[in-house]
């Protein structure tokens, strides 16, 4: 298992906003501006990519303390090495 941790001193994130940070465009805090705060689709994205990879991801946060997101994602084995790759064909013409 490969683990990735990002971690910060920031204000945190609210107990009732953790379980509907990974929904898509959800903000918590609703009256920014989407040009200073973003489009609520980057922890989305996140989880289906992490889910995809067949891994997990997690949040631990604490107001006033910060915030730590965990994400976890299976080594590959090594069959995976030895599977075919599908070949890559490349052509320009000028």
């Amino acid at each position: 298992m490969i683990e990735l941790r990002v971690q910060d001193t920031g204000e945190g994130i609210a107990a009732q906003d953790l379980p509907r940070i990974w929904d898509r465009f959800y903000r918590t805090e609703q009256s920014r501006a989407r040009a200073t705060g973003g489009t609520g689709l980057g922890l989305a994205l996140v989880k289906e990519l992490t889910e995809a990879m067949g891994g997990t991801v997690g949040v631990e946060s604490a107001l006033d303390r910060g915030t730590c997101f965990t994400v976890r994602l299976p080594r590959s084995s090594p069959a995976a090495h030895d599977a075919p790759r599908p070949a890559l064909h490349a052509s320009a013409s000028f």
